[in-house]
């Protein structure tokens, strides 16, 4: 089987191999190099299309699906946790017998190292900035994990072999971790007036630190987005960061201020590339990618509007 005409209708992360690869599953390819600019080019792009592919940066909403009645499958070349984060409606692709497969796991390698990487600059001042007063080593510093999934999991390992004390917060509690690796589970309140360094590795559109939270964990402190957008409200943020002794690391823009105003200030730390991008990481999305449409064509164990 094969898809009729199967589009991409944005940049994908991962190599040309791969595209040439899925070739072999349509009688036509198309591949956008750039973003549509709203959802009549969206609709434009994907014309009669059986097959889409997206990455993470561009809506497939309901008025999208519902133009573009010939859809069969839509392929999500990112992170696919729930259909609240998702940057595709699901639930109305489903409702359109329309199958929605996504990726995990592909670029988590790339983001432990740049924690690793931020947090040992920062303690020790080999940049512009130094935490303290003095340079610190990782070593006995309370690190909490807020969102313990596989990112969250990765970088509690990175962090304790060099010596920090491990906290986390998640939605179920990982007793399994925390036997065999001496991590403590919190609550969120506990969590934030415990850790030194607060490392939120939550799903895109998750919202978990306010005004609230903020004096909870209170100053002195470093946090560390890894989430592809904010994991916090930007007012709240903004003023957490008045005060002196406080940084926020993350490697996009966006998982910061969309809007960009926090970013001028000097405890805004971001080093503006995406650190899940790699060529180890790219191989590794094109696989998967690859991997769903054979599992589609297949029907094996897809159903419409599955989450994989």
């Amino acid at each position: 089987m094969m898809f009729r005409k199967l589009v991409a209708i944005e940049p994908l992360n991962f190599t040309d191999t791969y595209k040439e690869k899925l070739k072999d599953f349509a009688d036509q390819t198309e591949f956008y190099e750039d973003r549509p600019g709203d959802n009549e080019e969206i609709i434009g792009r994907i014309g009669d299309a059986d097959g889409v592919l997206v990455s993470y940066t561009t809506p497939i909403d309901k008025e999208v699906i519902a133009a573009c009645p010939n859809i069969r499958y839509i392929g999500m070349c990112c992170s696919l946790y729930s259909p609240e984060s998702a940057n595709v409606d699901i639930r109305f692709a489903a409702q359109r017998n329309i199958t929605v497969l996504g990726v995990r796991d592909y670029g988590d390698e790339g983001v432990v190292e740049y924690v690793v990487s931020e947090l040992v600059r920062l303690l020790h001042g080999f940049g512009p900035r130094m935490w303290r007063q003095e340079p610190v080593e990782l070593t006995g510093l309370a690190v909490g994990i807020a969102g313990m999934g596989t990112t969250g999991t990765m970088i509690a390992k990175g962090l304790s072999f060099f010596g920090a004390d491990i906290y986390y917060y998640s939605r179920s509690r990982k007793e399994a971790l925390e036997q065999a690796q001496g991590y403590t589970y919190l609550t969120l309140d506990e969590l934030l007036a415990k850790s030194d360094i607060l490392c939120t590795c939550l799903n895109k559109n998750v919202i978990l630190l306010g005004e609230r939270e903020f004096k909870l964990f209170g100053n002195g402190k470093i946090l560390v987005n890894t989430s592809i957008g904010p994991s916090h409200e930007t007012e709240a943020l903004e003023a957490w960061l008045q005060a002196p002794g406080n940084y926020i690391l993350s490697d996009t823009a966006a998982a910061i201020d969309p809007s960009g105003r926090i970013l001028d200030l000097p405890n805004a730390v971001c080093v503006q590339k995406t650190a899940g991008v790699t060529a180890q990481a790219r191989e590794r999305l094109g696989q998967k990618v690859i991997d769903n449409i054979r599992s589609f064509f297949s029907g094996q164990s897809v159903t419409a509007g599955r989450i994989v």
